[in-house]
């Protein structure tokens, strides 16, 4: 009988939004991209979705979505981000589930995941619940369906979770052979002890549970496992089809799974064209006909368990200690720094611990008197987490049980969930598992510590910050820039807190620069004006206005009054106030435009600091990602200046710096950068301009940079090679048969040929196989027939092909 075979990947990042603005700001460690979500989307889970499988030469003869070939959980924190952010990505993922129940006897590959990757067995009971409950309700609401099988984070078990996962109808998980306790014989009395050495995991096993309840569980391969994710078998995509269909003798006839179990990201962001070696690797396994490909799902319904285990409760696949690498120094940490301690996540821990209880105390106490289970109310939360809509909120209020709520009753409410729904945030696992407190994944569940204690203190008065802070000055910090803990929270956390007119302030400085959309921070407010207005006199603008502040989270509204005036450059000074009636918000107005008419910039700001306060607002105070678009527009005018100033000198002096040139002498290096920002700047900006390039001028321009007259921007270069690239191969994919897009492209290559540019060329592959795919056959036909188009579309097509790497058998 053939193996069946599994490969499962396991495929999460924390949650990264800031909490206030529910948006990831500029992670400048994941340079260059925007944050570590975008760049591991661009090395793991997008090319997981359009993965290359290539021929001789290296060349693309096949581009497969690996997710429907393969086992797979997806952390719904990730999931909700790349439905917003990558959309093509998110929809491939979705595809394969279904993908792989037409070709799994109906049986989905994707797994549900616990919602926001807490340790389940450090969790108390209904916080295990809650996780599960909202891992589910989230896989419905993605996947369409109910899920078979539910990872667990790290593989970190106890009995109790796996009681929580069979009440809710989860059949099977997954977990490291080193988590099996002991096995016996389905209705056999006596156990046999095993480990990572003795159990066989070509088999799942069934659990009983002290409910009654029973799930299967899985153990993978840990020796190929462990090779897979830190070995180089990934290398050899065929090599891993081969160590995992060979062996199959000792167990003729019987039914067996093998089976790996990895970080998803070890296939492209870990291992460099990892997702190219497992679609080797898939590839083989099917062609080759010695092995059948299934799921877990699958493997389970046609072959149920046939022997018992009981776990090694409170362990994981990535602590030796079993959980203890998330509750104190236990000796685990990444390798990247040995010598650093990791005294500080016990207290970080217990200071946690002590603001769950304080927020339990606070949530169940308000809500009693309008539901008797606040927890179940909790729970259903999930409903409008997925849709923040106003009609979905309505729903919920009205299928709760509640009774009639007033307006502020119903923003306490809101509060009180969104209290809760940070408290589960902020025991997000990664804030423990790597090196240091003052890292970014620490620092993430600080900032949602930060939010739920604003939020308890706002619905209750209740200040649990001084009792935190004491626990988490027992935190030790491996960043010398912090003494502990809470001078970490004090200076990198507390300063990131807002609040409404934070937001305010934030849209009446952008408003200077941005529209009313742009300038609105995020998706998580509504900004309505009352008033804004906007006067230029010169360099010197005025920005002043009446703006109401709404979250679409908690529904909390305030009217914020404010006045910027901006002297260029860096020079911004504003006043803001909550405390204005619109009376006295119109007086204000009148003040200080009189003050700006007469052009008076003192005046102007000192009538902004009678009315709304002390001008101490600046482009400080911009939310980071708006800081540095509104920055940069700055920087770029600046620049676009020194390109007025120089770009006449370079026209009256042209003739004579080419001739220096022909005589071998060098340019003063000064001379030279100044000359060759221009002619950078020419190139990206004959690239980026509509219709068609003059080659002639972009083969001169780039000829001078190659043969070392003036230094390339290489990556401003190719970013504005490649997408031009990629906008003429969208066109090539709306007018298929056009010859004239063709030759634009060879003429595009040939003039920019000899440059040293990196372009991105993933996306202009996609298309560029799409278009080979449906479009070469009906040519090569017409082209072997004699047609003259068709042979020169052949031509440019075997063109394109080489320098996209793409197979087009002529």
């Amino acid at each position: 009988m053939k193996p069946s075979v599994c490969i499962h990947g396991h495929f999460y990042q924390p949650p990264r939004e800031n909490p206030w603005l529910e948006e990831i700001e500029t992670q400048d460690s994941a340079h260059p991209f925007h944050d570590w979500n975008q760049r591991i989307t661009a090395e793991c889970y997008a090319p997981n979705s359009s993965s290359r499988i290539l021929g001789s030469e290296d060349r693309i003869t096949a581009i497969v979505n690996n997710y429907a070939g393969m086992s797979f959980d997806f952390g719904p924190t990730l999931l909700s981000w790349l439905e917003l952010h990558e959309r093509e990505t998110y929809a491939a993922i979705l595809d394969a589930d279904r993908i792989s129940r037409d070709r799994f006897g109906g049986f989905g590959s994707a797994l549900a995941q616990a919602y926001n990757h807490t340790i389940l067995p450090l969790a108390s009971g209904r916080d295990k619940r809650t996780q599960v409950l909202w891992g589910i309700r989230d896989f419905v609401h993605r996947f369409g369906r109910r899920p078979e099988g539910m990872w667990l984070p790290e593989t970190a078990v106890d009995r109790e979770s796996l009681d929580i996962l069979a009440e809710q109808g989860i059949r099977f998980t997954v977990l490291a052979p080193h988590q099996a306790g002991r096995i016996r014989k389905l209705e056999s009395k006596a156990w046999q002890d095993v480990g990572e050495a003795s159990v066989d995991t070509r088999f799942p096993y069934l659990c009983r549970l002290e409910s009654g309840r029973s799930i299967a569980l899985f153990f993978y391969d840990g020796p190929l496992s462990r090779e897979v994710a830190f070995g180089d078998i990934l290398k050899h995509g065929r090599k891993l089809a081969e160590s995992l269909t060979q062996g199959s003798d000792a167990l003729a006839g019987l039914p067996q799974l093998r089976h790996i179990a990895v970080d998803g990201e070890t296939f492209g962001h870990h291992h460099r064209f990892g997702e190219m070696a497992l679609s080797s690797c898939l590839d083989a396994i099917e062609h080759q006909g010695n092995a059948h490909l299934t799921n877990y799902a699958e493997f389970l319904d046609r072959h149920p368990p046939q022997y018992e285990v009981e776990i090694v409760e409170n362990t994981s696949w990535s602590c030796a200690h079993g959980v203890d690498r998330w509750r104190g120094d236990c000796g685990c940490h990444t390798g990247f720094h040995p010598e650093w301690t990791q005294a500080w996540r016990a207290p970080l821990r217990d200071a946690l611990d002590f603001v769950r209880e304080g927020l339990a105390s606070i949530y169940e106490r308000s809500l009693r008197p309008w539901t008797v289970d606040p927890w179940r109310l909790r729970d259903e939360y999930i409903d409008v987490i997925l849709d923040r809509s106003e009609d979905a909120r309505s729903s919920f209020l009205q299928n709760q049980g509640l009774p009639p709520l007033s307006e502020t009753e119903q923003v306490r409410l809101w509060k009180l969930l969104e209290m809760q729904r940070a408290g589960s945030l902020m025991y997000t696992s990664c804030g423990w598992f790597f090196d240091d407190i003052a890292g970014i994944e620490s620092v993430q569940v600080l900032l949602y510590a930060a939010r739920a204690l604003q939020l308890a203190r706002d619905v209750s008065g209740e200040d649990f910050e001084p009792g935190f802070l004491s626990l988490l000055q027992k935190a030790p910090c491996n960043d010398p820039t912090f003494e502990d803990g809470r001078d970490l929270f004090e200076k990198k956390v507390k300063p990131a807190v807002l609040d409404l007119l934070s937001v305010g302030v934030h849209h009446g400085l952008a408003s200077l620069f941005l529209d009313i959309r742009e300038a609105t921070p995020s998706a998580a407010f509504h900004i309505s004006r009352e008033a804004w207005e906007r006067r230029d006199k010169g360099h010197v603008w005025l920005a002043l206005g009446r703006n109401r502040v709404r979250s679409l989270l908690t529904g909390e509204t305030q009217t914020i009054n404010f006045s910027a005036l901006y002297q260029g450059e860096h020079r911004l000074q504003a006043s803001a106030s909550s405390e204005l009636s619109k009376e006295e918000f119109l007086a204000a107005r009148e003040a200080i435009l009189a003050a700006f008419q007469e052009q008076e910039a003192p005046q102007v700001l000192a009538q902004q600091s009678r009315f709304l306060g002390p001008a101490h607002y600046s482009l400080q105070h911009l939310f980071k990602d708006t800081k540095r678009r509104v920055v940069q527009s700055l920087l770029d005018a600046a620049l676009q200046a020194f390109e007025s100033a120089v770009r006449p000198f370079y026209a009256r002096h042209m003739e004579f710096v080419q001739a220096v040139r022909r005589m071998n002498v060098p340019l003063p290096d000064s001379l030279s950068a100044a000359l060759g920002f221009l002619r950078n700047r020419d190139i990206i900006g004959m690239l980026e301009e509509a219709g068609s390039p003059d080659l002639d001028a972009l083969r001169n321009f780039a000829a001078e940079i190659r043969d070392g007259i003036y230094v390339p921007e290489e990556a401003a270069l190719s970013h504005a090679f490649s997408r031009r690239l990629l906008a003429l191969i969208e066109a090539l994919i709306r007018d298929p048969g056009s010859v004239q897009l063709l030759e634009q492209i060879s003429g595009l290559l040939d003039a920019l040929s000899g440059l040293s540019l990196k372009p991105d060329l993933w996306q202009s592959q996609n298309l560029f196989f799409e278009w080979v795919s449906s479009q070469l056959p009906e040519t090569r036909d017409r082209a072997r027939s004699g047609g003259k188009d068709a042979l020169k579309m052949m031509e440019l097509a075997g063109l394109l092909g080489d320098y996209l790497s793409v197979e087009v058998q002529g």
